[in-house]
């Protein structure tokens, strides 16, 4: 390229960039005369505008959450404006006026106390939840006396109040679950059952039982391979005696429809004054404790013996007799024992052979004895 060429582009380049800065300097002079002369119209017209374009963005977006600070300040400026103009604001009139008295409120420093009655403590709540639980037939007026001897103040409709929350409906209605109503109707009452046991020779033995609902005491009165009329009676007539030498009153008598309980087995019972039931045909739980019955023995005792004949069926029977009665806890009695008192026959049960560690006594005192050969055990405080 020659120098003449060179300059001349120079000199073209240089042209186009006064042109450039004389157009800028132009453009920023006429907006400047635009605001300068800018009626009060054309800003009300921008206004218009931009409160368009936020609410088309609202329509947009989710509800914008504000910080405390975005609060204070929004309830600071909605004084400055008329309430006519509130709607500028991204909510509503009511919101404003929330938050400016809260922003009043943090001013003062004296505690606020709070006004209306005083709450009910968890512990007076759980009382009268309890004394109306336990009382199906009191109402919150009778609960209200109880809690005044006790020393508790409660407002009658508070009371009410307490046991509605808690679904516990007026006194009539919360009548006694058939639980607690079987339970008030158990003492006096007795069931029997049979249950079979298969020796190691594949022959079948019957054992028949009898058992208190009141305490859960249980009394075997014998055991046969040939469950006859005759033998049922005379184990009805033993069970009579066991029952006065144990101060039971016997006011009925539940068994299922065995044709094995003839007609003179329930005659003894009614010589005593005993009603017999007979439950439904195959029902075996309307004859319930005596069905739980049988699956204990198995499962704590025959489940795990060879069993050889009904003289070794019978000593098993006694010695879980005497284990099951004096000494196993019962959850349908509150974890009690059954049995208050040695009973006939129990005298015949020789003593349990104490374990080799009945004489090595833990920290506590325990000691243990052994029942059938290591099967069941007793534990009991060293003398």
């Amino acid at each position: 390229m020659s120098p003449a060429t060179f300059a001349q582009m120079r000199r073209r380049r240089a042209g186009s960039h006064l042109w450039a800065l004389a157009y800028l300097v132009a453009r920023r002079v006429l907006e400047l005369l635009v605001l300068v002369v800018r009626s009060n119209a054309c800003e009300e017209i921008e206004l218009l505008v931009l409160r368009h374009e936020i609410a088309v963005l609202r329509r947009q977006v989710k509800r914008p959450v504000f910080e405390p600070s975005d609060r204070a300040l929004l309830a600071a400026l909605s004084r400055l404006l008329p309430r006519r103009n509130w709607d500028v604001f991204g909510v509503t009139p009511e919101t404003l006026l929330a938050w400016h008295r809260r922003l009043v409120a943090r001013r003062w420093t004296y505690s606020h106390g709070r006004l209306g009655r005083p709450r009910v403590d968890e512990e007076t709540t759980s009382l009268v939840l309890r004394l109306g639980r336990e009382n199906p037939r009191w109402g919150y007026r009778r609960i209200l006396g109880e809690l005044l001897k006790l020393g508790i103040r409660l407002a009658p409709s508070t009371i009410a109040k307490i046991l509605a929350q808690a679904e516990l409906g007026p006194a009539p209605r919360r009548g006694a679950t058939w639980r607690a109503f079987l339970k008030t109707q158990a003492t006096g009452v007795v069931a029997t059952d049979f249950f079979t046991v298969d020796t190691a020779f594949l022959r079948r033995l019957y054992v028949l039982f009898f058992i208190e609902l009141g305490r859960r005491r249980v009394w075997i009165t014998g055991v046969t391979g040939h469950p006859n009329g005759p033998w049922v009676t005379q184990q009805a007539r033993n069970l009579t005696m066991d029952l006065a030498d144990d101060d039971v009153v016997t006011r009925f008598l539940v068994r299922d429809r065995d044709t094995k309980y003839v007609p003179g087995f329930d005659q003894v019972f009614r010589s005593e004054g005993a009603q017999v039931i007979k439950t439904p045909f195959r029902t075996p739980n309307a004859n319930a404790y005596a069905e739980r019955f049988v699956r204990t023995v198995r499962s704590e005792c025959l489940d795990h013996i060879l069993v050889l004949n009904a003289g070794h069926l019978e000593r098993l029977l006694r010695h879980y007799f005497e284990h099951y009665n004096h000494h196993r806890p019962h959850q349908g009695i509150c974890q009690q024992v059954p049995a208050i008192r040695s009973g006939h026959l129990v005298d015949a049960v020789a003593p349990a052979a104490p374990s080799h560690d009945d004489h090595r006594h833990s920290p506590t005192g325990i000691v243990r004895r052994d029942r059938l050969g290591g099967l069941v055990h007793e534990y009991e405080r060293a003398a």
